[in-house]
């Protein structure tokens, strides 16, 4: 398993990683990705560590703290084989203080999800979306005071914008707070938006990329084909309202492009789609998210090889879409290229 400094930190992590959103799962959105019980996640865990993958991430609002309390007792015994991610920012309830980045919430919040997990600390926390209503300065120095008393080892991001994840790393330098290294960010053949702006960030900031939802929502799998309806048990028929959206003719042309490659190397379509990221500048690890070891395995075969040179092209142009101002202009005209050179 390859392994890549996590942005501008010491931190080395396996370039894929595993989403424990399946565990617990409950609810109309989790319910339908998973309800891996303790003694089935024990298994994935050992799947996991065997193939180096060491990354686990989760949250407190996946299935209201349930996937990090089955984590915990999935990896019982053998923390320090293992580095674990979580995030909290989300709604945990319908009282004020149940959801943000105020210190309160966040103190109390991280006390939470370390008794759910049955550890001293996380390795990784990343706040799940930005707080518009607190100020950065008070988010920033409760995450240094959580690093400084041993509970916290890094801080990161996810669903950031580039204003909200520079301003937040400007507070950081100007005060001396821990820099967010990571930026949990949703990226695929069918969503390159991460390339117009946060992309470019993170290279010139050190921040990397965690990507989440790599098959984009499961449309990217093999199983969703022009003109076929969607498979019996597939969860995009009841939580594609909670995802990305896609644009059809984009996901059947890049699906074309796919099967192509599949053809041409003998991977398959999610190998192909997965590796694609890999090779993507800033793209520090990939998550893997499977409701059955069988699922697993299949991804786990996406490290070890390449892309060859012409199929990243087909892929290229198949995926490539037009980009919002101001960005589209770098990709249409040399002189602005020259001086703003896109993520490629």
């Amino acid at each position: 398993m390859e392994h890549r400094r996590l942005g501008a930190s010491g931190l080395q992590v396996p370039v894929l990683s595993f989403g424990a959103g399946t565990f617990g799962g409950s609810g109309p959105l989790f319910g339908h990705w998973g309800t891996t019980d303790a003694q089935a996640a024990r298994a994935i865990v050992d799947v996991c560590l065997d193939a180096g993958v060491t990354l686990f991430d989760t949250a407190d609002v996946y299935s209201d703290g349930a996937s990090e309390e089955v984590l915990g007792a999935a990896i019982k015994g053998r923390r320090d084989r293992v580095l674990i991610s979580t995030k909290t920012s989300l709604p945990m309830g319908d009282e004020p203080g149940d959801a943000g980045s105020g210190r309160a919430r966040l103190l109390r919040a991280v006390d939470d999800s370390l008794r759910r997990l049955r550890v001293e600390h996380v390795d990784l926390l990343q706040l799940h979306a930005f707080d518009a209503g607190t100020p950065v300065e008070e988010t920033l120095s409760t995450l240094d005071d959580l690093v400084r008393a041993g509970k916290v080892r890094y801080v990161g991001a996810s669903n950031f914008s580039g204003w909200q994840l520079m301003k937040s790393l400007a507070v950081a330098d100007r005060h001396r707070f821990p820099r967010y290294v990571a930026h949990q960010v949703y990226y695929s053949l069918v969503g390159r938006d991460y390339e117009w702006e946060l992309g470019p960030l993170g290279r010139d900031q050190g921040v990397g990329a965690l990507v989440w939802s790599p098959l984009a929502w499961g449309r990217l799998t093999g199983r969703v084909r022009r003109g076929m309806p969607l498979s019996e048990g597939s969860r995009l028929q009841e939580t594609a309202g909670f995802g990305p959206p896609v644009d059809d003719e984009l996901l059947f042309g890049v699906v074309d492009a796919l099967d192509e490659v599949a053809a041409a190397t003998g991977r398959s379509v999610p190998e192909i789609a997965i590796n694609w990221l890999l090779g993507r500048p800033t793209v520090t690890s990939v998550i893997l998210g499977a409701r059955t070891q069988e699922h697993l395995t299949q991804n786990l075969g996406v490290v070890g090889w390449d892309l060859d040179p012409e199929h990243v092209a087909l892929l290229d142009a198949a995926s490539a879409t037009d980009a919002a101002y101001p960005y589209f202009a770098s990709r249409r005209q040399e002189g602005f290229a020259r001086l703003d050179p896109p993520l490629v």
